[in-house]
């Protein structure tokens, strides 16, 4: 169903079949991010293409509202974004609005004390940080830990710890929270590591939605014209955006920069929307970020990509990158940057295998949860 003025052309994937199995997803679906955007709706689309009635639960709280909608008018502090950029942000706001309108929602009910949360056969829980403790709103929210849902099963899918680091351990309360979950796949390797000293087992990795249940392209969103490397991120490096400039202006490539500014993109696109981020992905000739959905995208994509990591994504990159085997194009922090020996190259080819089995060992435990 697409909305009047929406960014997104999904259909209601939520119906009123009797004969399957109904599933409600439990993610950050709200968040004023492009990841979490597509993750959810990743998901929710591919669980829907397996036969399953499916809605993304739709916890509400005005607490954590306010604090996204901040957080996307000054998603760069603190470094201020100026009255301008602030419009620019609104506009990339209102477009990620439109865009939740359209997704198979459930009735809302509260985030906190979730007793109106209609009846699901079972609940996935993930993707997305679902269990950081430290994040910033949403950390400690008892209802990502199996809490108060109103479900005959409760399973994670591709579920994350995200900055919270595994060597902190878990509170034995966070550990008997986790025992309350029928079946549990994390994303990455930190998230493994806590999960097992939790249960006693490692439970399986599986890959991101993005990855796993790709998004179909829209061809009424149009891709930039000519050749362009995507910039996406904020905080990066003085090194890395010297290195990126250099490498770019060698080659008659511009440089784009997606929803957050960069002054030294050539260009700075801070409203774009949801599905405006997956077309600029789609038609790239490389990106430059420090997101894990900047990543995600490129590999998606089959496009040459280098990451500067973040201590708060650290995680999440490097988990990843080592996963599939693209340890090479997450640098190295003080270390000399060589741009063009990862960006003027293909993506090595066995990434695309490993992406392959580990979409197979996603489906199988799909399969166990699911049927």
């Amino acid at each position: 169903m697409k909305l009047p003025g929406s960014d997104d052309s999904s259909t209601l994937l939520y119906d009123l079949r009797s004969d399957t199995r109904s599933v409600g997803i439990l993610t950050f679906h709200r968040c004023i991010n492009y990841g979490s955007y597509w993750q959810a709706r990743c998901l929710a689309e591919g669980v829907h293409a397996r036969g399953h009635r499916v809605m993304l639960l739709d916890h509400e709280c005005p607490r954590v509202t306010r604090a996204e909608w901040r957080g996307a008018l000054q998603p760069t502090l603190p470094v201020r974004a100026s009255a301008g950029d602030r419009r620019r942000y609104g506009a990339k706001l209102r477009k990620f609005l439109c865009a939740f309108d359209a997704l198979p929602l459930s009735p809302g009910f509260d985030l906190v004390d979730p007793l109106e949360m209609p009846h699901v056969d079972t609940v996935l829980v993930g993707s997305d940080e679902v269990w950081n403790l430290r994040h910033p709103w949403y950390g400690g929210a008892s209802i990502f830990f199996g809490q108060g849902l109103n479900a005959e099963c409760v399973a994670a899918y591709a579920a994350s710890f995200g900055s919270y680091d595994a060597d902190a351990g878990l509170d034995p309360y966070w550990q008997d929270q986790l025992r309350r979950f029928d079946r549990i796949a994390v994303r990455d390797a930190n998230s493994q590591k806590l999960v097992a000293e939790a249960i006693g087992k490692a439970p399986m990795v599986v890959l991101d939605p993005c990855l796993q249940f790709p998004p179909q392209s829209d061809a009424a969103t149009p891709v930039p014209a000519g050749r362009y490397a995507l910039v996406y991120g904020h905080g990066l490096p003085e090194d890395f955006a010297a290195a990126a400039r250099n490498w770019a202006t060698a080659r008659g490539i511009r440089l784009i920069s997606i929803g957050y500014r960069n002054d030294w993109a050539d260009e700075q696109w801070l409203d774009a929307g949801p599905h405006d981020f997956a077309a600029a992905m789609s038609g790239a000739q490389a990106v430059l970020t420090n997101f894990f959905h900047g990543c995600v995208f490129a590999l998606l994509n089959k496009t040459p990509f280098a990451c500067a990591p973040s201590p708060y994504r650290m995680n999440k990159v490097r988990d990843l990158t080592e996963l599939l085997g693209a340890e090479r194009h997450l640098l190295v922090p003080g270390a000399r940057i060589d741009l063009g020996a990862i960006l003027d190259v293909p993506l090595d080819a066995a990434i695309g295998g490993r992406i392959a089995a580990m979409r197979d060992q996603s489906n199988a435990y799909l399969d166990k949860v699911l049927g």
